[in-house]
């Protein structure tokens, strides 16, 4: 018979005669008994006695019990073993002869590897690099190092440089967790050229059977507003111009980001900001011309005052 309690452990057995046994607590198992008859009193208690609540490095250390998490974004997923340097536990220096066998080690362990995970290294750098330059969240390039992996396994790698398959991975990866980057932000900070990265993107899609959604182009009228400092009644008529055009069937076959340009721009004028097209055109790097016809569109539809 098993009773449950609280998480208090001073709990007593019920029985009269077993009032004057002690509690035995048995830690492997995690569970409180009564030493007179052998009742469990208290069962699954958690191990307390090594929590990590630390925040240096020298706590980590001493109170951590697990390591840090895995990832797909490290080449070996944090799971293999490192040869650090030549400094034992408690802080010495190695001996000569001590030092010399950990350095052939640590040169046979390099040895060791096989080609795919010191490519996949590599490619994990330009992944962090590119991460870093756009400020996309960790789940998205999670997401990005899966796919590139998938990729590495159906060997899709050959023929194509490292650098424009990591970056269609990506773009990809964005596209799946709806966040807002388009494919030329991906082209800037990848150094890829479009056509290299759209054939490559292409090729994904085909042999690895991915689904990718159109971008929900509410997320970028919230990117370009962040970016020129709009204020918060701009963003949100431009949300409303935009759903009132999404209802009216003027939307399809534009370009999303031109869409929530424009939106913005006819928001700016209704709320007396002064910010030229060239700005928009810059920020979210469309055309001129094209934020000006589909302002153009979006006012007919609509019927909305000019700004003149």
């Amino acid at each position: 018979m098993v009773q449950y309690y609280s998480s208090e452990y001073d709990v007593k057995c019920k029985i009269d005669k077993c009032k004057t046994f002690p509690v035995i607590t048995d830690l492997e198992r995690g569970e409180v008994l009564c030493g007179g008859c052998g009742l469990v009193l208290l069962q699954n208690i958690p191990d307390l006695s090594y929590e990590n609540h630390g925040y240096t490095q020298e706590e980590f250390m001493t109170q951590t019990r697990t390591g840090p998490a895995t990832s797909l974004t490290m080449h070996d997923q944090g799971l293999s073993t490192v040869i650090g340097s030549d400094i034992d536990s408690s802080g010495n220096r190695l001996s000569s002869k001590t030092k010399l066998t950990f350095s052939r080690l640590r040169e046979w362990d390099k040895r060791s590897k096989s080609r795919t995970t010191s490519s996949l290294s590599k490619a994990f750098t330009i992944l962090n690099a590119m991460k870093t330059k756009l400020g996309i969240p960790d789940n998205v390039v999670e997401e990005a190092a899966y796919i590139y992996r998938k990729a590495v396994t159906a060997r899709l790698t050959r023929g194509r440089t490292m650098t424009s398959l990591i970056a269609a991975s990506l773009y990809a990866a964005c596209r799946e967790t709806n966040t807002p980057r388009t494919l030329d932000d991906i082209v800037e900070v990848g150094n890829v050229e479009r056509r290299i990265l759209s054939r490559d993107l292409r090729t994904l899609i085909k042999k690895l059977g991915l689904s990718l959604n159109q971008y929900d182009t509410s997320s970028f009228v919230v990117k370009i507003a962040n970016n020129l400092q709009l204020k918060e009644k701009t963003k949100r008529d431009g949300l409303d111009i935009l759903k009132k055009a999404q209802e009216v069937g003027v939307t399809s076959g534009k370009h999303p980001v031109a869409l929530a340009a424009a939106s913005l721009y006819i928001a700016c004028v209704l709320n007396n900001e002064k910010i030229s097209q060239k700005k928009f055109s810059e920020a979210a790097n469309v055309s001129d011309v094209t934020i000006r016809s589909t302002v153009s569109v979006i006012r007919k539809s609509l019927r909305l005052p000019d700004s003149n």
